[in-house]
């Protein structure tokens, strides 16, 4: 990065006739050497799949609580097992829904489908 800025600022150093000029062109270099050299991290949101709804978002809130608190008393841990079957039978019924839905449509039943196995091969 210090040899790009040297290389810049031979050129950079005799442009410019105003003080904004000069002011654009030194930020100029410096976003430009930032989005070479600085390393970015792409943040993405976790997002739930498109056909969860509602019931099953509050099914896994009840869950993660649940899961907070198992260790505290013994019946925690009952409700947490009976809460993590809850909300895996509605997670299947729901994905069972959704590719019911998928596959009922007659044009693009297809792609549909394709982008959904996709999409799930991407999530292992």
């Amino acid at each position: 990065m210090q040899s790009f800025l040297r290389k810049k600022y031979e050129g950079w150093a005799g442009k410019g006739k105003n003080v904004e000029e000069i002011w654009k062109n030194f930020k100029n270099i410096v976003y430009e050497g930032i989005e070479r050299f600085v390393p970015h991290k792409i943040l993405r949101k976790n997002s739930d799949p498109v056909y969860y709804n509602k019931e099953i978002r509050i099914l896994k809130r009840k869950v993660r609580r649940a899961y907070n608190k198992r260790s505290l008393v013994v019946p925690y841990k009952e409700k947490l097992m009976y809460l993590s079957k809850l909300l895996t039978t509605a997670k299947k019924s729901a994905q069972e829904a959704f590719l019911y839905k998928i596959l009922r449509n007659e044009g693009k039943c297809w792609s549909d489908f394709y982008k959904y196995v996709k999409r799930r091969k991407g999530n292992r």
